[in-house]
C-alpha cells in the first residue's frame, strides 16, 4: 500500500509551469506514489512536449491527452478514472498551472490513509497566507461570504471551499458519482456536496497560497453562480444516492 497513491494534473496551456510542478515532489511523496497522470486538456502550446519530457524521466510520469478542450470537471472525471483503474488508495487533485504546493502531497496522502478522510481540501484560509500569497483582495471577500454560506447549507466548518487542491479516499473514488457532475469548475464543490449527502468525512488542511503569473480560465462571475446552484441542489436533496 506504501506506492499506491496517485496523483493527476490537470493541464491546459501549463506549459510554462508543468515541469516546476512536477519537479517540487519531494522524494517522500515519489517513494508513496504508484503513477502521475498529466491529464492534457487539448492544449495548444507545448504541454504535450512538456509531458512527454517529463514522461521519459524515469519517474512514473504519464499524460492523457485530450484533443480538444473539455473543462476543468471533464478533466477531474478523467483523472480518478485513470487513478482508479490504477488501483491508487489515495488520488490527488494538483493542478498544472502551480498554484498549489507539490510539496504537500505526503502530508495529504498521509492523512487521507491515517485519518480516515474521504475527501480532503487544502486550505488557504486556514494557513493565514491566503492575502500574503496573492490572492486578489476580491476573490478574498468573495470567498469568505461564499465559504459562510455554504458551511451553512453544508453543515461543515470549512474556512475554503475553492482551493483546487483535493485528496480522494478510495471509497469516495468507488462511491462519488462523478460523471453526473458539471464539467466545469463547479465540479470540486458538487464532490464535496455529494460526499456530504452520503455521509462520507470531508475536512480540510492548510496549503501555502500561492498567486504569480499563472493564467487563470474561471470566470468569477459565472463561477459564484455555479456555486450558489449546488447549494440550492444540495438543499433540494439532488445529491442523496
Amino acid at each position: 500500500m506504501l506506492s499506491s497513491a496517485g496523483v493527476f494534473v490537470p493541464a491546459y496551456n501549463a506549459a510554462r509551469h508543468l515541469e516546476g510542478v512536477i519537479e517540487r515532489i519531494p522524494a517522500a511523496a515519489w517513494d508513496m506514489l504508484r503513477v502521475v497522470w498529466i491529464v492534457n486538456d487539448g492544449s495548444t502550446d507545448a504541454t504535450a512536449e512538456v509531458a512527454g519530457r517529463l514522461g521519459r524521466s524515469g519517474r512514473p510520469v504519464r499524460e492523457w491527452r485530450f484533443e480538444r478542450n473539455q473543462g476543468y470537471g471533464a478533466v477531474a472525471r478523467k483523472g480518478l478514472a485513470l487513478c482508479q483503474t490504477d488501483g491508487c488508495d489515495v488520488a490527488v487533485c494538483l493542478h498544472g498551472d502551480g498554484q498549489y504546493p507539490s510539496e504537500d502531497l505526503p502530508r495529504f496522502v498521509s492523512a487521507v490513509r491515517e485519518q480516515g478522510w474521504d475527501i480532503l481540501q487544502g486550505s488557504r484560509i486556514a494557513s493565514g497566507t491566503a492575502l500574503a500569497g496573492g490572492m486578489p483582495l476580491y476573490k478574498y471577500l468573495a470567498g469568505r461570504a461564499l465559504t459562510a454560506l455554504e458551511n451553512a447549507v453544508f453543515g461543515l466548518r470549512m474556512s475554503d471551499y475553492h482551493s483546487g487542491f483535493l485528496a480522494y479516499s478510495r471509497k469516495a473514488m468507488e462511491t462519488l458519482p462523478f460523471e453526473r457532475f458539471s464539467g466545469s469548475f463547479d465540479f470540486d464543490l458538487e464532490v464535496i456536496a455529494s460526499a456530504r449527502a452520503r455521509g462520507l468525512n470531508v475536512g480540510e488542511l492548510p496549503i501555502p497560497t500561492r498567486y504569480a503569473d499563472e493564467v487563470s480560465h474561471l470566470n468569477p462571475l459565472k463561477y459564484g453562480m455555479s456555486v450558489l446552484g449546488v447549494m440550492g441542489r444540495y438543499l433540494a436533496g439532488r445529491y442523496r444516492p
